[in-house]
């Protein structure tokens, strides 16, 4: 796992107060809305300021392919990473 995907699950349960489960419990490519981690739409408003905060990305909504981006770890790590190239 990259230095980048872990900070990225960590963020995930620090920021919306998971309980029980640590980095190692999410897996990579593991979808976390819906079936996967179960998050919902107001866990994805969450996630995005912690983003924000965090990396000092900027985060539009009416970006296309918004929803692809927050699928998984490893697509979340590959925007953040885009994102600080910009």
């Amino acid at each position: 796992m990259n230095e980048l995907e872990f900070e990225l699950k960590t963020l995930v349960i620090e920021s919306l107060g998971l309980e029980d489960i640590t980095p190692d419990d999410i897996e990579r490519d593991a979808q976390l809305f819906g079936d996967g981690l179960g998050l919902d739409s107001v866990d994805a408003l969450e996630l995005g300021l912690a983003l924000q905060k965090r990396y000092g990305i900027t985060i539009d909504p009416e970006t296309r392919n918004m929803r692809e981006h927050f699928t998984s770890i490893a697509s979340l790590a590959a925007f953040v990473a885009a994102q600080r190239r910009a």
